[in-house]
C-alpha cells in the first residue's frame, strides 16, 4: 500500500461510527483488570487476550468497530457466558462454547485472491544471461544469509483476518478436535477477533490486495526462527545451485559447508525419540528443536509462550523433508537406515477408520483413505494440534521413500510397499476430482505449491528403474497426476496475473514434469522483471511458503525463503531452455 492509502485506511478506522458493542465492550469485563484471577478455569485465555487482542497496536484500530447483532441483549449475554465458560470451567463443552462465534463468523467476507488474466504475454523468454544473473544473487544471497547468522531462517507472521477456508463449520471441527487448551483458547479469540476486524475499515490495513497467489509477508510484527524443515529446502536450494555451475569456487565451498552444517542440525538437535504406534522406538525430526536451536529472540520467546505456542512435536513432514535433504547430500548418518515406512504405517488412514487419526477434519471432502497423517506423538503422548491430513505432505513422504528405495527394501517388503501403494491410490484420487486445485483440500500449503512438490516427487520417481516404478504404481497414476497438474498450472496459474513466488513455482511444477518450454516465458519475465524488489533484504520479498489455518491464519516464509524457490526454479527453467538451444 502507498502511504496515502495506509493514512486514508487509518484514518477511517479511527473514526468509524460504532454501531454496536465493539471486541473489548465484549472482552474487557472478563479478562482485563483481575477480572479471571480468582477461577478455578484457565489463566491462560486472559494472559492470550493481554498480548494478542488487547495491545496498544490493535486496540486504537478497533475499538470504534462494533457489531449491531450484539445490541441485542441475548446474543452478547450468550457470547460473554460462552467466554466465561472457556475461562472458568474445569473442562469446558468447547462445542458449545464455539456457537455464539460459529454464529457471527459466517457473516464475514473473506475469500481466496482472484488474479486478473495476464493482459499481453510474453512471448519470447528473457536472455540466458539473465536468467543465469537472477541465480547468481540468488545463490548469494542465501549464502552472505548463513555467514552473517550461521542459519538461514524463515520468518512468522500473523494476518488477524483469518483463512478463508475457516467458516464456522471448520472453527468448531478445530476448537473440538485440538488437543491442548491453550491452542484452543487462542482459536477462539482469534475467530471472534477476526469478524471484527473483517467487518472494521481496519481490514485494509491489517489485509491488503495482493498480485498473485501466494501472500507477500508485509506484516511489521515476522518472527524469525530456524528449523529442519527450512533446513532441509535450503539444502535442496544450494545443491541446486552447485548443479548450475554458477557459484565461483569460493561460493562453492561455502555452499558444501553450509549444506553440511544443515544436514547436522536436520538429524542432531532436531532429532527426537518416539514410539510407533507398536510400540517401537523411531527416532524422527521434531518442527522447533528445543532452545537455544530456533534461534527466536528474547522478546519473541516471551511472546510465544504467552500465545500458548510453548509445546511442539515433531510432524511427518520435516521428518520426511530432512531424511531426504540428507539423503541428497551424502549424509552417512545411521538414522538415515530406519525404514521410516514402517513408522508411517501406523499414521496412515485406512478406508472407514478416520475418526481416531484425523481429529481436524476442515477438508473433510476428501476421501483420506491411503494418505497420512500430519503430527507424531511425542514420547509422552502430546499432540496439542490435535491431527490433521495434507496432500503436500504425503507427496513428501513418497518422495523420500524414492530416494531410499533400496536401503529400506520397499519393493521386497509387502508391507512397506502396500504403504506408498495407498498413498499413491490417495494422490490418484485427489488429482482425479480436481480436489488438488481446490485450497480447502490443503492445509499448510497452497494448490501452487503443491504442484511443485508434486514436480519434485515425480522427479524422484522417474529416477527409479522401471521395474520399481510399475510395482509402486501399477496403474500409470503418475502420469494420470501429472497431466492434470501441468493443465492448472499451464491454464490457470501462468494464464493470469503472477507475483515471484507462484512464478517460481510454476517453473518448478513445469520444470520436472518436462512442460513445453514456451510455456515457461510468462513466470521468467515475472522473476526478471522483479529482480531488487527485495531492496536491502534480498533479490526478492518475503512470500506465504506455507500456513497454519488454526489458530488463525499464521503465514511461514521469508525473503531467503524466495530466493531458495526462485533458484531452485530458474535452474530447471534454464537446464530446459539450454537443451532446446543446444538441439
Amino acid at each position: 500500500m502507498a502511504l496515502h492509502e495506509v493514512a486514508g485506511a487509518a484514518c477511517r478506522a479511527l473514526m468509524a461510527r460504532k454501531d454496536g458493542p465493539s471486541l473489548y465492550d465484549v472482552c474487557d469485563p472478563l479478562l482485563l483488570n483481575g477480572a479471571a484471577t480468582n477461577v478455578r478455569g484457565d489463566q491462560h485465555l486472559a494472559k492470550f487476550y493481554r498480548t494478542a487482542l488487547a495491545n496498544a497496536a490493535l486496540r486504537p484500530l478497533l475499538r470504534r468497530t462494533g457489531l449491531t447483532e450484539l445490541n441485542d441483549g441475548s446474543r452478547l449475554g450468550a457470547l460473554r457466558e460462552a467466554l466465561i465458560r472457556a475461562r472458568d470451567d474445569e473442562a469446558p463443552d468447547w462445542a458449545a462454547i464455539g456457537q455464539p462465534v460459529a454464529h457471527l463468523l459466517d457473516t464475514i467476507d473473506v475469500h481466496h485472491p482472484r488474479p486478473r488474466p495476464l493482459s499481453q504475454p510474453e512471448v519470447v523468454a528473457p536472455k540466458l544471461s539473465e536468467i543465469e544473473r537472477v541465480i547468481r544473487a540468488c545463490g548469494a544471497h542465501l549464502l552472505r544469509t548463513f555467514k552473517k547468522n550461521g542459519f538461514i531462517p524463515a520468518y512468522a507472521a500473523f494476518n488477524l483476518i483469518g483463512d478463508p477456508d475457516m467458516r464456522s463449520r471448520e472453527f468448531l471441527m478445530a476448537l473440538t478436535g485440538l488437543d491442548a487448551r491453550g491452542y484452543k483458547n487462542s482459536t477462539l479469540l482469534f475467530n471472534l477477533a477476526r469478524i471484527f476486524i473483517a467487518r472494521s475499515p481496519a481490514r485494509e490495513l491489517i489485509n491488503p490486495s495482493w498480485q498473485g497467489i501466494a501472500e507477500p509477508m508485509w506484516q511489521p510484527m515476522q518472527i524469525r526462527h530456524r528449523s529442519a524443515y527450512y533446513d532441509a529446502f535450503y539444502i535442496e536450494s544450494l545443491l541446486s545451485f552447485l548443479g548450475t555451475g554458477l557459484a565461483s569456487a569460493e561460493e562453492a565451498g561455502a555452499a558444501k559447508r553450509a549444506i553440511s552444517a544443515m544436514a547436522e542440525f536436520c538429524l542432531g538437535p532436531s532429532r527426537e525419540r518416539v514410539r510407533g504406534t507398536d510400540g517401537s522406538a523411531f527416532d524422527v525430526v521434531t518442527a522447533i528443536a528445543p532452545p537455544p536451536h530456533p534461534r527466536f529472540s528474547r522478546f519473541f520467546a516471551e511472546i510465544k509462550e504467552k500465545l500458548g505456542f510453548g509445546l511442539y512435536v515433531p510432524d511427518c513432514d520435516t521428518t520426511a523433508c530432512a531424511f531426504s535433504a540428507a539423503t541428497q547430500a551424502g549424509s552417512d548418518d545411521p538414522v538415515l537406515d530406519q525404514p521410516l515406512p514402517d513408522f508411517y504405517s501406523g499414521y496412515q488412514v485406512r478406508a472407514g477408520a478416520n475418526a481416531p487419526k484425523v481429529t481436524v477434519p476442515i477438508n473433510d471432502h476428501l476421501d483420506y483413505d491411503g494418505g497420512i497423517v500430519t503430527w507424531i506423538d511425542n514420547i509422552n503422548g502430546d499432540r496439542p494440534y490435535g491431527n490433521d491430513l495434507d496432500p503436500t505432505l504425503n507427496l513428501d513422504v513418497l518422495e523420500v521413500s524414492f530416494r531410499n528405495l533400496a536401503r529400506w527394501k520397499i519393493i521386497e517388503t509387502p508391507k512397506r510397499l502396500g504403504l506408498l501403494r495407498g498413498i499413491v491410490k490417495f494422490q490418484r484420487n485427489l488429482a482425479g476430482s480436481g480436489a488438488f486445485a481446490d485450497p480447502r483440500s490443503h492445509i499448510y500449503y497452497l494448490p501452487e505449491l503443491y504442484c511443485a512438490y508434486f514436480g519434485r516427487c515425480y522427479a524422484a520417481f522417474m529416477a527409479l528403474l522401471p521395474e520399481a516404478r510399475r510395482a509402486i504404481d501399477p496403474d500409470g497414476a503418475f502420469e494420470f497426476i501429472r497431466e492434470r497438474v501441468l493443465a492448472y498450472v499451464r491454464d490457470v496459474l501462468i494464464a493470469n496475473e503472477m507475483n515471484v513466488f507462484d512464478a517460481a513455482l510454476a517453473l518448478i511444477a513445469m520444470g520436472h514434469l518436462g512442460a513445453e518450454v514456451s510455456n515457461l516465458t510468462p513466470a521468467l519475465h515475472c522473476i526478471v522483471r522483479h529482480l531488487g524488489e527485495g531492496e536491502r533484504h534480498g533479490p526478492f520479498k518475503a512470500y506465504e511458503w506455507n500456513k497454519m489455518k488454526t489458530p488463525t491464519r499464521i503465514l511461514v516464509g521469508g525473503p531467503e525463503a524466495t530466493s531458495a524457490f526462485v533458484l531452485m526454479g530458474l535452474s530447471l527453467a534454464r537446464t530446459a531452455l539450454k537443451r532446446v538451444q543446444g538441439s
